[in-house]
């Protein structure tokens, strides 16, 4: 894990900022999800990516009936 010398403080509603220069390496702009993990005692922030609910990938992937499918499953499903 890199290092990056940026101290942030928690506000009373529990948000932190993260800084302009983070969100233009990461790719992160306003509105983008990040999805939130535990690893030990850290936490690890990663921007979300849509995945198929049946294989995991987040190839090829359409939103259908508010489910992400990708297309390759579609085309396994439809076999069937």
């Amino acid at each position: 894990m890199k290092a990056t010398g940026v101290v942030r403080p928690i506000d009373n509603l529990g948000r932190i900022v993260l800084p302009i220069e983070l969100r233009r390496i990461m790719n992160l702009n306003e509105k983008d999800l990040l999805e939130i993990f535990v690893e030990e005692n850290r936490i690890v922030l990663e921007k979300y990516q849509r995945s198929c609910i049946f294989c995991g990938s987040n190839e090829n992937v359409i939103e259908y009936r508010d489910k992400t499918v990708c297309k390759d499953c579609i085309k396994q499903l439809e076999k069937n």
